[in-house]
């Protein structure tokens, strides 16, 4: 047996948190909520959170690029910060950011075990120990409060209400993002519903900001804002043409809603903790430069990020090219599939041009060499690699990624369905599951519905499957159901070496892969080709 790394005996008492029910457990909705402020007296945060001064932000989309655009204005206008998110994607420490970088492993394992110790020690059958989540956010408060940040920018992990972040009694501002389905089997079917529990992050005559909603959601959050006398406004969109001709750090056209939503709460935190000098009013109808480098310096792992593989064809990288977005929702799907399409085409002209183009990921700006005279020979080929959680309705999701797409002239040659790494066992990367046991009824019922998509699909363009090398001997083997138009891989190692080896055989084609459905996907995909 290897030695645990002290760090992967932090992740295994981590995961002794994990609860084993599943998300839809009726018992998610407030179980105990009370018990979070028990905590908090154990750990002795009372006083450290109400002299927080907190920027807390719930909604269905875009609460982490919220969150994200934020937190980079208020580190570029000179404050320490700190930011909570979820979900992580490679690490657990992403969702602890002081200053706009991970926490380091040692500060993390310090603060970790001080938090775990001391709620172990006075746990009982009363206070039983906190689950997964509420665990994270409390040690979110102890790193906040002991790194002493500035602003401490939470993002609520499900709901608003209920949530573990919710502790917070006065935070200075709060924000809304896109309100849409999601998670419903915890939060409710309607629109008002759903409403409802995120704007249970009102506190009484604090400002809050949402973006357009539609008018079931509007009208209750409207609703909740005036029995607690909160001033609620709709924050614009960004105008593009503040930005002085530069873009915005997260990719796609729904980004300046939420760049709109952070620069409103940006600009009424100032406000509220009096440093006017730098604040932003919309009279101006100018930006100030350190609210411009913020947004256009922001990034976020795993959303429209483009990471070429570097295992295969070292000479010339970028025959094998990952698209990553974590969308998840039939809205988020469908952006993905226009920023895949763009991305795709932009790279097809990059390609006859013979430019370099860094990883947009904006966190590791690596060169990925395209060089003219080969790569303008290359045949560009499209595979979606998917996996969603069975909470969600493939009906909703599949459909709209595969009708945008075509609309935009892209069509996959196949699709591969895995089961995530993770399968929510286990935080760390040394645990998984052996392949013999996994249970890939989900991914045959992906699988099914892509292939009706594929069949009513009588534009004959999809048909043409002959750019990827499928008749592999071993095909049968690597992959435990193979169609026409699609593949489930009962592992995710196995599905990128499948690609890998398409590749390797077949030196004309240029692979892009969409991998999309699940940020656990998008993360664990990350973790692989990165290493």
């Amino acid at each position: 047996m290897a030695e645990v790394s002290p760090y992967e005996e932090a992740l295994d008492a981590l995961s002794s948190l994990i609860t084993k029910r599943s998300r839809a457990d009726k018992s998610n909705k407030g179980d105990r909520f009370d018990l979070l402020f028990d905590y908090i007296k154990i750990l002795d945060l009372e006083e450290a959170i109400s002299q927080m001064k907190v920027i807390h932000v719930a909604g269905t989309k875009g609460k982490g690029s919220t969150c994200t655009f934020t937190e980079s204005i208020l580190r570029n206008c000179g404050f320490q910060t700190g930011l909570f998110t979820s979900p992580h994607l490679i690490d657990v420490r992403e969702r602890f950011r002081l200053n706009g970088v991970e926490i380091c492993e040692e500060k993390y394992l310090a603060y970790f075990w001080w938090c775990y110790d001391r709620l172990k020690e006075n746990s009982s059958e009363d206070v039983p120990m906190p689950t997964y989540f509420r665990f994270l956010a409390l040690l979110a408060f102890k790193i906040f409060a002991a790194e002493q940040v500035d602003v401490a920018i939470l993002e609520v992990g499900l709901g608003g209400k209920f949530d573990a972040t919710n502790v917070v009694q006065s935070p200075v501002v709060c924000g809304i993002s896109s309100l849409g389905y999601d998670h419903m089997e915890i939060l409710g079917y309607t629109l008002g519903a759903i409403a409802g529990e995120k704007a249970g992050i009102f506190k009484h005559g604090v400002p809050a900001f949402t973006v357009t909603q539609p008018d079931e959601a509007m009208r209750v959050l409207e609703e909740k804002a005036s029995k607690l006398d909160v001033p609620l406004q709709v924050a614009p969109p960004l105008d593009a043409s503040l930005l002085n001709g530069q873009k915005l750090g997260l990719v796609g056209e729904h980004q300046y809603l939420n760049a709109g939503l952070a620069i409103a709460l940006s600009s009424t935190w100032l406000q509220r903790t009096g440093h006017l000098e730098v604040s932003y009013h919309q009279q101006t109808g100018s930006l100030p430069e350190q609210f411009i480098k913020g947004l256009t310096t922001a990034n976020l792992q795993g959303r429209a990020q483009i990471v070429p593989d570097r295992i295969i064809n070292t000479e010339r990288p970028g025959d094998l090219v990952f698209y990553l977005d974590g969308a998840h929702s039939p809205e988020s799907m469908e952006i993905c599939a226009r920023w895949f399409s763009l991305a795709i085409k932009e790279d097809s002209q990059q390609q006859t041009l013979g430019f370099q183009s860094p990883d947009s990921s904006g966190s590791s700006h690596e060169l990925v060499q395209m060089q003219g005279d080969i790569g303008s020979r290359k045949n560009p080929s499209q595979i979606l690699l998917f996996n969603c959680m069975s909470v969600r309705d493939p009906q909703l999701l599949l459909p709209r990624l595969m009708k945008t797409c075509a609309s935009q002239g892209v069509y996959f040659k196949k699709a591969i369905f895995v089961p995530n790494v993770s399968l929510y066992h286990k935080v760390g990367s040394h645990a998984a599951p052996a392949e013999s046991q996994v249970d890939l009824s989900w991914q045959l019922a992906l699988q099914k519905v892509w292939e009706n998509l594929m069949q009513g699909d009588k534009g004959g363009e999809a048909k043409n499957t002959d750019a990827v090398s499928e008749d592999k001997k071993d095909d049968t083997e690597t992959s435990a159901k193979s169609c026409e138009n699609s593949a489930v891989f009962s592992s995710l190692p196995l599905a990128i070496k499948w690609l890998r080896d398409s590749v390797q055989q077949n030196q004309s084609v240029r692979t892009q892969v969409l991998v999309t459905g699940s940020l656990h996907l998008v993360g664990d995909v990350l973790r692989l080709v990165k290493k």
